[in-house]
């Protein structure tokens, strides 16, 4: 059993036969943000719902995500502390930064696991910078390639084939090969994992990347797609209509219903040829 499931008893009902047995669920737990510099006492900027696993990119990317965190040279060290859970983690993760970004206590949010738009601040990210600007038309990704990537986030899933209860994203190089793959009960986390992993290790922008998302695609994908510097984002089910515009105006590939032998193009489809 892994830190991101839990055992419990249930009775299932086949007919009216009743039986009870042990069942594998996604773990849903709060993860309170801080952040501090070297001079600072730590400052709450966040608390999400979430599945306790790379608990320190989730933090990472979504204050790249917010435009809290604006270089990866800020960020200094990322430590885990809190009370320890049944499970063994922790339920408070620290970025050290360099310097406090200005109007940080006045930037602070509840996020469910569902969570989109967090706050204003996502908004205000899109609108007052572009950190990678994206090439038209490149990478390419053929048809055949698309096609593939949905059997293959799903191979990839490990605690979903146990639980039933978890999204993933999923980081795809121009070829279909797996980059990386992260579940979350919330497919923000999720994307925030991503885009956290790459931002620690100096791998941003994502720009020959492809992102795959289960679920739908929302707004707030699209701009966190815009923010890692991810040229394509593509989804099981299918977009807003704002996250159609947003991609749109961003210069990001859209896909949708990408399920075997089909897919839709929303927006800039001159990636896929």
């Amino acid at each position: 059993m892994t830190p991101t499931e839990r055992t419990v008893t249930v009775t299932t009902v086949g007919g009216t036969t009743f039986a009870e047995r042990t069942d594998a669920v996604a773990m849903e737990e709060p993860l309170e943000i801080r952040v501090r510099t070297a001079s600072t006492e730590p400052v709450s900027v966040a608390i999400t719902m979430r599945t306790p696993d790379a608990d320190g990119e989730l933090a990472a990317g979504f204050l790249w995500s917010e435009g809290i965190v604006t270089d990866a040279a800020q960020i200094v060290s990322v430590s885990e502390g809190g009370a320890v859970q049944p499970g063994g983690f922790a339920n408070i993760v620290t970025l050290r930064l360099r310097e406090m970004p200005p109007d940080i206590s006045a930037r602070q949010f509840y996020m469910t696991s569902s969570c989109g738009v967090c706050g204003k601040a996502s908004l205000e990210a899109i609108a007052s910078r572009e950190p990678f600007p994206l090439r038209r038309g490149y990478p390419v990704w053929s048809p055949g390639v698309i096609h593939t990537l949905s059997d293959k986030l799903r191979a990839a899933q490990d605690t979903f084939d146990r639980t039933g209860g978890l999204h993933a994203a999923g980081l795809f190089d121009g070829e279909g090969v797996l980059v990386a793959v992260r579940e979350d009960v919330g497919r923000h986390n999720a994307v925030d994992k991503i885009v956290g992993m790459a931002l620690l290790s100096g791998e941003l922008p994502l720009s020959d990347c492809l992102l795959f998302v289960s679920g739908r695609a929302s707004f707030e994908l699209v701009q966190k797609a815009v923010m890692a510097g991810v040229p394509a984002l593509a989804a099981v089910g299918a977009p807003s209509s704002l996250a159609v515009a947003l991609a749109k105006d961003a210069g990001v590939t859209l896909l949708g219903f990408v399920r075997g032998e089909r897919f839709n193009i929303y927006a800039n489809g001159d990636r896929i040829r």
